[in-house]
């Protein structure tokens, strides 16, 4: 049976694979519009409403807009279709899961004290699932680069490698790859791990015109490579709040959430990389990288809702930073091969190696604080005909950190997320129309990019459609919504930093069941 060995390495020391970057930070910052069937069909245009637990994810005094003690549970069907281009190849990719949206109960206290002005108080308790990271897509293309210069991923090994000394990268003798790749990650870090797996299968060597101890070069070359890459991830950011709202005066409605988040991100990425060039050159790359973190955090939420008239109401919401604390590990495996071989010192040939280290990398854990946000709604409601509703909310993602800020990594990452992303606004509105007990309804949300160039993420559109039936004490709720986005995906960090385009297509179908306690 293979061993794994779990290696505890400092934050600090990642320099290069697996590293906390501004892609993390944005991943973690980042929210659906998710939650029961109603609260989607309006695409989330809920703030100035209440009356629907996945409302209060957005506006915590939604909980005291109820009369009557309620809860729901919903379910959700989800499908992500991905196009991507790579160097002029194109690939499609579909993906779909099911999933518990939404689940939680609101209880309400009405106020015996008649010369009170506080009417009612209540309490709830709701699960909503934030995000949904499972996603899968594929990239294929030929890369026209030259090899050092950033066409093939020995360039990656490369650049982790070169200044480095021989002997911190390489086994000793008789030592096992295993052994070699712990020892050498426990003593110098993530960076010369790297450099020992492009050093160990033979893509790199030591440069004979340089320095023998710490120059190298490429046994990759050419400029002509053949790459696929391919993404899949799954996990979710989930949030269970815990409301508690009031009732002052007929038309003024309080709240406050206190929030527990918790997530959970596993990506798995493949390089495969070919090249017909002969004289004893790797012609032939697969790299695999597992990536998975666990976190947790808190947050809270401050909100109110304002009745100007029996039909035009107001809200406003304040969402604090998410404080989360994360933990990642991360497993590595490279193979490669030879067209013609590669002559080694004993006279015999090298056709090929595989290197599995079955260690785990599991680095100490980091902070991270999500930025704030400010929501300001409007809605008007037509008696018992309908509703229409507008949130408007704005997010300054250049505002998250990663944590503590005295870590010189850390001081760079938050500088580039400061440099390139931005505030951003949303925009959703939705409408009900009711006839007898049946319930129609339909909604549309804007999302600028998070990123300066609106670019590296674009701008998302989406729409919603739904259906709801009253039976009186149980309701019944379903409703299909989709958003497109575009984005880019950049190989790795150093080296091989290309981008895969992406454009995204997601669609859900969303069903809730509701009933009064």
């Amino acid at each position: 049976m293979k061993k794994k060995v779990f290696l505890i390495i400092a934050v600090a020391s990642v320099f290069f694979a697996n590293a906390q970057d501004i892609n993390d930070a944005l991943r973690y910052s980042s929210g659906e519009v998710v939650g029961s069937a109603r609260y989607r069909a309006l695409s989330g245009a809920f703030g100035a409403l209440g009356g629907d637990l996945s409302a209060v994810n957005v506006n915590p005094a939604s909980s005291a807009v109820f009369t009557n003690s309620f809860a729901s549970v919903s379910l959700n069907i989800r499908d992500v279709d991905n196009e991507t281009v790579f160097f002029g190849g194109t690939r499609s990719s579909s993906d779909s899961d099911v999933s518990l949206n939404q689940a939680g109960g609101v209880f309400v206290f009405e106020n015996r004290h008649n010369n009170s002005m506080w009417k009612k108080f209540t309490f709830s308790v709701a699960f909503d699932n934030l995000d949904n990271y499972d996603d899968s897509w594929e990239s294929r293309g030929v890369n026209g680069k030259e090899a050092i210069q950033g066409g093939s991923v020995a360039s990656y090994f490369l650049n982790n490698a070169q200044g480095l000394n021989v002997n911190d990268i390489s086994a000793f003798d008789g030592e096992s790859y295993a052994d070699a790749y712990a020892d050498i990650g426990s003593a110098f870090g993530v960076q010369n791990q790297q450099a020992f797996l492009g050093y160990s299968s033979f893509i790199l060597d030591l440069d004979p015109d340089g320095n023998n101890e710490t120059e190298y070069v490429s046994l990759v070359e050419g400029n002509s490579f053949d790459q696929r890459f391919g993404y899949l991830a799954t996990g979710y950011n989930g949030k269970i709040a815990f409301n508690f709202g009031a009732q002052y005066g007929d038309n003024l409605y309080l709240g406050l959430n206190l929030n527990s988040h918790f997530l959970n991100y596993e990506k798995l990425t493949v390089l495969e990389e070919s090249n017909n060039e002969t004289g004893g050159v790797i012609n032939n790359v697969y790299f695999e990288n597992v990536l998975n973190a666990n976190g947790s955090g808190f947050s809270f939420q401050l909100g109110g809702i304002y009745k100007l008239t029996n039909e035009f109401r107001i809200g406003l919401t304040y969402d604090s930073p998410t404080w989360f604390s994360i933990e990642e590990e991360s497993t590595q495996y490279l193979e490669t091969s030879s067209i013609d071989g590669i002559p080694l010192v004993d006279g015999s040939a090298f056709f090929g190696e595989a290197i599995n280290p079955q260690v785990i990398n599991v680095f100490e854990p980091y902070n991270l604080q999500s930025p704030g946000k400010i929501t300001g709604s409007l809605a008007y409601v037509f008696g018992k005909k309908g509703l229409i509703s507008f949130d408007y909310s704005r997010k300054d993602y250049s505002k998250t950190k990663f944590t503590p800020k005295s870590d010189a990594y850390f001081r760079t990452q938050n500088s580039i997320i400061a440099d390139r992303l931005t505030a951003a606004s949303t925009f959703k509105l939705g409408g009900e129309y009711k006839v007898n007990q049946f319930s129609f309804r339909g909604g549309y949300r804007f999302e600028e990019s998070p990123y300066k160039n609106g670019v590296t993420v674009g701008d998302l559109s989406g729409y919603s459609l739904g259906l709801g039936y009253d039976f009186g004490n149980t309701k019944l709720d379903i409703t299909y919504d989709a958003y497109s986005q575009s984005r880019e995906h950049q190989l790795y960090n150093t080296g091989l930093t290309d981008s895969a385009f992406i454009d995204a297509n997601n669609s859900n179908i969303t069903l809730s069941l509701g009933f009064s306690l």
